[in-house]
């Protein structure tokens, strides 16, 4: 009897050594994954929000945006997922699902009548897929986005203001009545960016350019993209640029850096500012065009602001004075705040 219980208890601790080798196994593998495999973003565009402190509430007044950012640590079996370009064999890619609403008001919210001397009544809502895919050694990117969505009544563009204005108890949008047609939104968007000048990772320059095509707009622009402060390497990937928690920035509890990108853009078309007005009292319902002025084919803008990240939280304030988007009206800016969350 002696002898079993004797064997019985070599064997349990046998048994419970092999489990606790494989926990151990098991803890080791997760403390040294690379980085968390996922981010969510809440993004806010505002004319409101001015470090100048003159907000306003006009022009492309508003846009919101939720994010999912995820790295996958299998191929992808959708198929539009090969059609987005990677950045190398060994590139650092992060998928993105996004939804956003965006809505453009003219100066005047008073007036119940169409403006043809002003911005559209216009709002658009849609979805889109993405992939930022990152060369950590030849230090260059590639970002695609797959857009679909739709303007008009449909993006509840109209509700969302006139619930926002009635819970800040400010004046009530009266020409929603008068923005522009339905129209469905296509359109596909690509980036790539390039290492120029680094410096100790406390000074980063990379140049850029972008092109859009579809029925929402049709553009291409080009930039420079400044990074000062303390920093991960941009093109580590898109992941690393707001949070400190990898394996190989251990030693970085913290991120503070600013950011400026200049840009300069030639834009065809723009769906969200230009198109067909679904009823106008001036002509009996008769669909109008949505501006006299007329599109501003080149404009010239500037994105600047400030970004901060410990651990697995970041936040970015960024403001973006542009040129006007229609000839003969004003230029105008916007603030960005947005909260990064990642696990």
């Amino acid at each position: 009897m002696a002898i079993i219980e004797n064997f019985d208890f070599t064997v349990m601790e046998k048994v419970l050594f092999f489990l606790f080798f494989i926990l151990q196994l098991l803890l080791t593998a997760r403390a040294q994954q690379a980085e968390p495999a996922k981010l969510f973003r809440f993004y806010e565009d505002n004319d409101f929000l001015n470090i100048r402190g003159h907000g306003t509430d006009k022009a492309y007044t508003n846009g919101v945006r939720l994010d999912l950012f995820y790295q996958r640590k299998r191929p992808s079996r959708l198929f539009i997922d090969h059609m987005m370009p990677k950045a190398g064999n060994n590139s650092i890619d992060t998928y993105g699902w996004s939804v956003m609403q965006m809505m453009v008001t003219p100066s005047n919210l008073t007036i119940p009548d169409y403006q043809s001397n002003d911005y559209p009544y216009s709002g658009a809502l849609f979805v889109t897929h993405s992939l930022s895919s990152y060369n950590k050694t030849k230090k260059y990117n590639f970002q695609t986005e797959l857009v679909a969505g739709i303007r008009g009544p449909a993006s509840f563009a109209r509700q969302t203001q006139v619930w926002i204005h009635h819970l800040i108890h400010d004046e009530r949008p009266m020409g929603w009545q008068n923005q522009c047609t339905t129209k469905f939104l296509l359109n596909a968007n690509f980036v790539t960016e390039k290492s120029l000048v680094a410096f100790k990772q406390v000074i980063e320059v990379i140049g850029g350019a972008q092109i859009t095509a579809g029925t929402m707009t049709n553009s291409m622009t080009i930039y420079p993209l400044i990074r000062i402060g303390k920093m991960s390497p941009y093109f580590n990937g898109f992941l690393s640029q707001f949070s400190t928690s990898s394996r190989d920035q251990k030693h970085k509890k913290l991120q503070f850096y600013f950011i400026a990108k200049p840009k300069f853009t030639f834009l065809a078309t723009n769906a969200i500012m230009h198109g067909g007005i679904q009823r106008s009292r001036q002509t009996g319902g008769v669909p109008e065009p949505a501006s006299s002025a007329g599109i501003n084919h080149f404009l010239a803008e500037v994105d600047f602001g400030t970004v901060i990240a410990t651990n697995n939280f970041g936040i970015s304030y960024t403001q973006k004075p542009t040129t006007a988007y229609n000839k003969g009206l004003y230029s105008h800016n916007v603030g960005n705040i947005s909260l990064y969350f990642k696990w």
